[in-house]
């Protein structure tokens, strides 16, 4: 801190007030970001790629229910030892994209992998819902 740097200071407030206050700072320090995604599709399924920066997989939640596709993750910016934070914009990022998934589609078959910071779910179609070609009869 430099001889310019200004320190604001303000009545004590108590506990349960600090309590709250804690609380709602962590909430508001919590960033939500929707990753972005990129989705091909081709007659086998559907492969999404989601852009997941710094995110351990510990910190991965990739979840399906009632035909809906959750991806939520969880970033925590180290600080540094010996160092403190003295400006953060982005302290705690919170990654969440969610995604109505087609009957068509096999939930249960869903394969995930995280590699360089990307997401890849693949997603194929059931047997039923696939393109087949029908020969016809002539005659």
């Amino acid at each position: 801190m430099n001889d310019t740097t200004q320190l604001a200071t303000h009545a004590q407030p108590g506990k349960a007030a600090v309590a709250k206050q804690t609380a709602e700072q962590a909430a508001a320090r919590q960033t939500h970001m929707a990753p972005p995604v990129d989705i091909f599709e081709n007659r086998q399924g559907i492969t999404l790629y989601a852009d997941l920066p710094g995110v351990p997989r510990e910190k991965l939640d990739v979840r399906v229910q009632d035909g809906t596709l959750t991806v939520d993750a969880e970033l925590m910016v180290p600080t540094p030892p010996g160092l403190r934070l003295q400006h953060g914009e982005v302290r705690h990022p919170h990654f969440s994209r969610t995604f109505v998934l087609s009957p068509d589609f096999d939930a249960s078959r869903i394969d995930a992998q995280l590699r360089d910071g990307v997401l890849k779910l693949t997603i194929p179609r059931r047997d039923e819902a696939k393109p087949r070609r029908i020969e016809v009869q002539a005659g």
